[in-house]
């Protein structure tokens, strides 16, 4: 008896140039789920993100092809920036709105506009806050959102964070279809790198006697990538049908949008192909090392040896005869 035949693959895509896409997540997918047609797109299972974002967020999701890939853990660590709803009367297990509701104290008239203005100026600058509870973080080897799937009494310690800039950018108040009168903040954020908005909502509703959790998320902005550059999934294909390869953003580009860039010379940038230190850059941090012919060369950072300053290559990305 003869097996059926399989039904036939679709033709693998030819991959895609090493560097960064910057994707517009749409609402109820997975940072995974991005990854995973970004992968299909572009021919190649070498793909990662620099930061999740959570099924109901939107936004910016930054995303490493080839040798970019190489770059995430640095864009991971950039300060990001968000537009958010947070919906303050009611509080959920995960402090968004996927969660169980686990109290509703309401926020009729007793929330006023100096009230909130006090709480939220308490909530900018450097803070120490507790991670929510459904976060990827690892307790004792399992990540906090299983172990609170699962049932467990999940207590994680806070941590330092900044949140440079929290506006509140108007308020609506209405009534759920239970009855209960809330009040809705939309905000703009920008925060550190481990800053959860969500906690945010969370602490906000808390210091008001209100409650509140996180209604809509869109993350505007992960270091010097915008929301404007970004694309969506859609027109990521749409251009890679087109033109019958998938574009990203060059390993030089995307790391001027992040990194200070020094110039090489064609002796400095030998040098750092081997993997050589060379003369100081005088910056503070990571910084981009550019060749003469406009590619990346490598990721420096000064440091000191033998009592000489020098710049140390933590990222060869150009290695000579490379």
């Amino acid at each position: 008896m003869t097996a059926p035949a399989r039904p036939a693959q679709p033709p693998r895509r030819p991959t895609a140039p090493d560097g960064l896409l910057v994707v517009d997540k749409p609402a109820g997918w997975t940072s995974h789920d991005v990854v995973g047609r970004c992968r299909r797109l572009a021919g190649t299972r070498k793909v990662g993100h620099a930061g999740t974002l959570d099924p109901m967020a939107t936004g910016v999701l930054v995303v490493g092809v080839g040798r970019a890939t190489k770059l995430l853990t640095y864009v991971v660590g950039a300060d990001k920036a968000y537009q958010a709803t947070m919906r303050l009367g009611v509080a959920t297990t995960t402090d968004d709105a996927e969660g169980e509701v686990v109290e509703t104290l309401g926020a009729g008239g007793g929330v006023d506009g100096a009230a909130l203005a006090r709480e939220v100026a308490v909530l900018t600058g450097d803070i120490r806050q507790v991670p929510t509870t459904v976060s990827a973080i690892k307790v004792d080897g399992k990540r906090a959102y299983a172990r609170a799937r699962a049932g467990e009494d999940v207590v994680l310690e806070a941590r330092p964070v900044t949140v440079s800039r929290f506006d509140v950018l108007g308020t609506r108040a209405s009534t759920t279809p239970e009855g209960v009168p809330v009040l809705d903040v939309d905000v703009e954020v920008v925060v550190s790198s481990g800053t959860y908005v969500r906690a945010l909502a969370r602490d906000l509703g808390a210091a008001l006697g209100t409650g509140g959790h996180l209604t809509a998320l869109r993350r505007t902005r992960v270091g010097g990538y915008e929301l404007a550059g970004a694309r969506t999934l859609e027109e990521l294909e749409a251009q890679a049908d087109a033109d019958g390869v998938l574009a990203t953003l060059p390993l030089a580009d995307a790391a001027r949008a992040t990194f200070p860039v020094r110039e090489l010379s064609a002796d400095e940038a030998r040098a750092l192909g081997y993997g050589q230190w060379v003369p100081a850059s005088g910056e503070r941090g990571t910084v981009a090392a550019i060749g003469p012919d406009g590619t990346l060369v490598a990721l420096l950072e000064d440091t000191r040896r033998r009592g000489e300053s020098l710049a140390k290559p933590v990222l060869v990305l150009a290695p000579a005869g490379g």
